[in-house]
C-alpha cells in the first residue's frame, strides 16, 4: 500500500503539475474514485464534521485537508476490528477539535484535522493511533531496533505518560525507571493535556543532552529523575550459559530477532553439545514488536502445529500461522519466563509453546495485549495505526484482555501491583469464555527460589531448578520442602 501510494503521488505530481490542485488533493481525487458510496446516514455524520471544520478553520474553503479526514474516516469505519457507530467516530473527532480550545476561524486546516484524527483514533482503544509524518517515520525506525531516546515503552493513562517497561541497558533502565511509573512532568512542564505524540516529542532530543522526568510511583512522593539521552540500540537477543543450561533473553521483536536466536542457539550447542540439559527462554518485560518475528521464534522450537490465528471483522481475511519442522533446541526441555510486562508478540510465543506442551511457562500472568495493529499509510504523509483483528492461541482462546497464565506461578513476597491490558482505559474486552485461565495453577513463593547472578534473579533460579529436577512434579516437591529465603 505504501509503495502504491508513493507511485501514485509521483505519477500525479509529474502529470498534473499545471492543474492548480495541491498534490494531496490530486492523490485523494484519484483514490476516491474507488471508494464505495456512503449511506445517507453516514454522509449526514460526515456533514456534521464539515460544519465544525468550516467554523474553526482559518481557511474554510481549503478542502484538501477535509478530504484527508474523509479518507481516514472511511478506512477506520471499514477496517476496525469492531463495527463502531459513525456518530461515535464523528463525536470523537469534533471533541478533538474543540479540545484545542482554539477560537473559531483560527485553526490551520492541517492542525485542525490532525487534532480531529488524534482524538478519533484514541477513542477506539489504547493502541489505535493517528500518526503524523514524524510519528509514521519513527514507527518504522523502531522496528529496525535502533532509535534515539530514553529507552522506555509507554502508553497514556489518566492524561499522564505510563511506563509499560524500560528497555534493558538503556538510559531509562540505568536511571531506575520502572514498569508502572507515571511521568507527570518533563523538565518541569506538565504532561497533562498533551497527546502521547506530543509527550514523546518533548522527551526526545540530541544524544548526550539531559532531561529531567518527574516520576509518580506508588508508596512515595513524586520525585525527579535525571536522564542523559542516547541512541537506543535494542539488542533483540542476548544469551549465556548457566551450568549445563542455555539461557536466552529476547528483549524485543525487531528485525534483528531472527538472526539473534539462530546465533544464540548455535553458540549454546557449540559450547554445551550433548551436555545441554535444557533451555530457558526469557520473555519477561518484552513488550512485543513485529508479528513475523514472533512467529519465527515460536517456530524455532516447534516441529508442527498452529502458532496463532488472527481473526477480525472480515472472516475472509482470517488466517492461521503454522509451524514448520525444525527445532533449534533439538527437543531439549524448555522453560519460558513471563510476567506482566510480557505483551503481544511475547504472548504469542508463550501461548504457542505452552499449548503444544513444548515448554513449561513460569512467572506471572502476562499483560494481555492480544490485538493486532496494522499501519495504514495515508496519502502523501502520515498514517493510521489501527486495530484490525485479535490473536487467538492454539487452544482457541483469545489472548486479548486475558493474557497467558503460566503453568507455575512465581509470586513475590510483597503484594504486586502489576498493571494489565484490562487496566487501560478503553481496552477491548475479552471474547468468549475464560475456561483456560480459570484453572488453578501451582504457586511457588519467589523467595523460595535460588538467587542467580548479580541481579539475584530468583525467577531464573526457579527455572533452572525445574530443568534440573527433571519434571514439574519433582520441582514442586522440592520447593514444598524448602523454607523461603530472605
Amino acid at each position: 500500500m505504501a509503495g502504491g501510494i508513493l507511485a501514485l503521488v509521483l505519477s500525479i505530481s509529474l502529470s498534473g503539475c499545471s492543474s492548480g490542485q495541491s498534490t494531496l488533493s490530486r492523490v485523494l481525487s484519484v483514490l476516491r474514485t474507488d471508494s464505495a458510496p456512503l449511506s445517507e446516514e453516514t454522509q449526514k455524520q460526515l456533514d456534521r464534521f464539515k460544519t465544525v471544520y468550516r467554523a474553526y478553520s482559518s481557511q474554510p474553503d481549503k478542502m484538501d485537508r477535509l478530504d484527508y479526514f474523509d479518507f481516514a474516516f472511511r478506512r477506520v469505519r471499514a477496517g476496525y476490528v469492531r463495527k463502531i457507530p459513525d456518530a461515535t467516530l464523528i463525536d470523537a473527532a469534533i471533541k478533538g477539535v474543540r479540545e484545542t480550545k482554539a477560537k473559531p476561524g483560527t485553526l490551520a486546516p492541517k492542525a485542525l484535522v490532525e487534532a480531529a484524527l488524534t482524538s478519533m483514533m484514541a477513542s477506539l482503544d489504547p493502541h489505535s493511533v493517528y500518526l503524523n509524518a514524524d510519528d509514521f517515520h519513527e514507527t518504522f525506525v523502531k522496528t529496525r531496533g535502533e532509535f534515539g531516546g530514553l529507552g522506555i515503552q509507554i502508553t497514556m493513562e489518566k492524561d499522564l505518560v505510563k511506563v509499560i517497561s524500560p528497555i534493558e541497558d538503556t538510559p531509562a533502565a540505568l536511571a531506575g525507571i520502572k514498569a508502572g511509573d507515571l511521568i507527570t512532568h518533563v523538565d518541569g512542564e506538565p504532561i497533562k493535556g498533551k497527546t502521547i505524540s506530543q509527550a514523546v516529542k518533548r522527551m526526545r532530543g540530541r544524544p548526550g543532552t539531559g532531561i529531567t522526568l518527574t516520576i509518580r510511583r506508588p508508596g512515595r512522593s513524586d520525585f525527579p529523575v535525571r536522564i542523559i539521552r542516547a541512541v537506543i540500540k535494542v539488542k533483540a537477543v542476548r544469551w549465556r550459559i548457566e551450568g549445563d543450561i542455555g539461557y536466552v533473553r529476547v528483549a524485543r521483536f525487531t528485525e534483528k530477532m531472527e538472526s539473534g536466536i539462530e546465533n544464540a542457539m548455535s553458540d549454546i550447542h557449540a559450547k554445551l553439545g550433548s551436555r545441554l540439559a535444557g533451555v530457558v527462554l526469557d520473555l519477561r518485560n518484552n513488550p512485543g514488536g513485529l508479528l513475523d518475528q514472533s512467529l519465527i521464534l515460536a517456530d524455532s522450537f516447534l516441529e508442527k502445529g498452529e502458532i496463532v490465528s488472527v481473526r477480525g471483522r472480515n472472516r475472509g481475511h482470517d488466517r492461521s500461522h503454522m509451524a514448520q519442522a525444525g527445532d533449534l533446541a533439538n527437543g531439549a526441555p524448555m522453560v519460558v519466563l513471563i510476567n506482566a510486562g510480557s505483551a503481544s508478540a511475547s504472548e504469542i510465543v508463550a501461548s504457542a509453546l505452552q499449548s503444544h506442551h513444548r515448554a513449561l511457562l513460569m512467572g506471572t500472568r502476562s499483560f494481555g495485549k492480544g490485538s493486532v495493529q496494522n499501519i495504514l499509510p495515508m496519502p502523501v504523509e502520515g498514517g493510521l495505526k489501527l486495530t484490525t483483528s485479535l490473536y487467538y492461541a492454539p487452544s482457541g482462546h483469545t489472548i486479548q484482555a486475558r493474557g497467558v497464565l503460566p503453568d507455575i506461578v512465581i509470586y513475590p513476597a510483597k503484594e504486586s501491583k502489576d498493571r494489565h491490558e484490562t487496566d487501560l482505559p478503553g481496552a477491548i474486552p475479552a471474547v468468549g469464555k475464560d475456561s483456560g485461565n480459570s484453572v488453578q495453577r501451582p504457586r511457588v513463593p519467589e523467595n523460595s527460589c535460588p538467587a542467580i547472578g548479580k541481579k539475584k534473579d530468583r525467577e531464573l533460579g526457579c527455572a533452572l531448578a525445574l530443568l534440573h529436577a527433571g519434571s514439574a512434579k519433582n520441582f514442586l516437591a522440592q520447593m514444598s520442602q524448602q523454607r523461603p529465603q530472605t
